[in-house]
């Protein structure tokens, strides 16, 4: 998308972030997922890394355990309303690209939710995150990856949808598929009565549960468990995402 870069995603949506995608997965088991990754006596010493933090919808709640979370995030705008739910600074925060700006320090977990991994828009970047990931595990440590499973009968071309209407406001969708690139451009068209048109863009390149398996092999990384959910709903054929945990071997 011609224009589109690494913060335009979050500066478009930080300001209705929290009202739109409030509960676009469960929290609580979430969080309970990501602190069994770490045994229980240990919790209060693991670490933890969101990648695409946002507003803290994740990281904030489990740094309410006690853990240590440190999340990265390229937009500022996002950033901003992190720290405004967050002024103790109980989230340690890096303004950066996520693969670019990782910091050089070891983790228990690395984690990025809800398709954020599709923010890197190549095979090659995503990729490559996964051998900095890697990098930055402890022995034994995970990497948890939540995505849609990709409908490879989607066909080609546009779309345009409603997302919201009101008496006096509509949000439209409209996007376009490109299933050889395996990329997806597209904007929230939002219609306010009185108020100027506000665009609200977005671009991915998503990625097969395989590719991403190919991803973590070569990263030395393997798939120690997948699930539907992160309520730990088996995994199927049919299942539309996937929670998938990357381990990397413990020292023997």
């Amino acid at each position: 998308m011609q224009g589109y870069g690494e913060s335009s995603y979050g500066d478009g949506f930080a300001d209705v972030y929290d009202d739109w995608y409030h509960d676009v997965s469960d929290v609580d088991s979430t969080i309970a997922l990501l602190t069994s990754l770490v045994p229980s006596d240990r919790l209060r010493e693991g670490r933890f890394l969101e990648l695409g933090i946002g507003t803290g919808r994740i990281a904030l709640p489990l740094a309410e355990t006690g853990a240590r979370v440190t999340g990265i995030d390229a937009s500022r705008a996002m950033i901003e309303r992190l720290r405004a739910k967050d002024p103790s600074g109980k989230v340690s925060v890096i303004v950066g690209d996520m693969l670019r700006g990782l910091p050089d320090a070891s983790f228990d977990v690395v984690f990025v939710a809800y398709n954020t991994l599709f923010a890197l828009r190549s095979y090659e970047r995503q990729h490559e995150l996964f051998a900095e990931v890697a990098k930055r595990l402890v022995p034994g440590g995970s990497f948890v990856v939540e995505a849609f499973v990709p409908d490879v009968g989607r066909p080609a071309g546009g779309n345009v949808g409603v997302r919201t209407m009101a008496a006096d406001r509509v949000v439209l969708m409209a996007d376009v598929h490109d299933p050889e690139s395996q990329t997806v451009d597209g904007q929230f068209i939002e219609f306010t009565d009185g108020a100027a048109v506000r665009l609200r863009p977005f671009s991915i390149r998503y990625s097969t549960t395989t590719e991403l398996d190919r991803m973590a092999t070569d990263a030395g990384l393997s798939l120690a468990d997948r699930w539907e959910d992160t309520r730990r709903t088996p995994f199927r054929q049919d299942s539309v995402t996937h929670v998938s945990v990357y381990r990397r071997a413990s020292v023997s």
